[in-house]
């Protein structure tokens, strides 16, 4: 009998210990996502972002990247501000 029948995804993550690791990895890549679409709908280029944040577009690549979950709230809160929106986290 599975020992994961009836149990949440989460439940299985937790229990494997990965759950911390794709909860950012999933936040992460939804922020990246609504970045991106932000740019597109504000004709943002990565360059004028960049400039805006003072930082290179190998950076800003790194801060767009799903992947990369090692970004500061300090760095989400420049980033927000730089395509004119509010940066709003919670626990949930």
């Amino acid at each position: 009998m599975n020992k994961h029948t009836g149990s949440s995804f989460d439940d299985f993550l937790e229990e494997e210990e990965m759950l911390e690791e794709v909860s950012a990895k999933a936040h992460k890549r939804l922020l990246a996502l609504q970045l991106a679409d932000i740019m597109e709908e504000s004709s943002i280029t990565k360059t004028s972002l960049a400039e805006k944040l003072k930082t290179s577009r190998s950076q800003l690549d790194r801060i767009l990247d799903p992947e990369n979950t090692s970004v500061t709230i300090e760095l989400l809160e420049r980033v927000a501000h730089a395509v004119g929106k509010k940066l709003h986290i919670e626990f949930a």
